[in-house]
């Protein structure tokens, strides 16, 4: 190559694209809102792998559910699998048609049978759903899980 020349590369081909919303949102972002401004947090119910408290898939979808349904908001949630990536899909979906669309890939771990998917599976719906709809959760179970140190600090200390 001479000098100054500038090496011309590749351009990756893209498999696919993932569309996460409608065209439009207008409907549904107004139908969101209202139905956020009267949910409340989803109460921790349940106990993680480290004794942490956190709210279970049911209670979370219970926190949002009547609000969401109220302002004609359906939620849906799937699953797919790619190149051993294990995939939960949430869709928001709004009587007018209008959309928005979310997902968690999630690793499979070497070996997992159906009770490890299935625990893959009401993980990923979990926050997903808490994500889009806004409901606030806590679960410091990722945290403690890689060593880090979840208890509140004083500023000043």
């Amino acid at each position: 190559m001479k000098e100054n020349q500038v090496e011309e590369k590749e351009t990756p081909q893209i498999e696919y694209i993932i569309i996460d919303q409608s065209q439009t949102v207008g409907k549904i972002a107004l139908a969101l809102s209202k139905a956020q401004g009267n949910m409340k947090g989803a109460v921790k119910n349940a106990k993680g792998h480290f004794n942490n408290a956190f709210a279970d898939l049911h209670t979370v979808i219970e926190a949002c559910k009547p609000h969401l349904s109220k302002e004609e908001i359906a939620f849906v949630q799937g699953n797919r699998f790619l190149d051993g990536v294990f995939f939960v899909v949430t869709k928001l979906i709004h009587s007018s048609g209008e959309w928005l669309s979310s997902e968690m890939a999630l690793p499979i771990p070497k070996g997992a049978g159906p009770q490890q998917i299935g625990s893959l599976n009401s993980y990923g719906r979990r926050y997903t759903l808490a994500s889009m709809s806004g409901i606030a959760q806590y679960d410091d179970d990722a945290n403690k899980a890689q060593g880090y140190d979840t208890k509140v600090k004083p500023v000043n200390q």
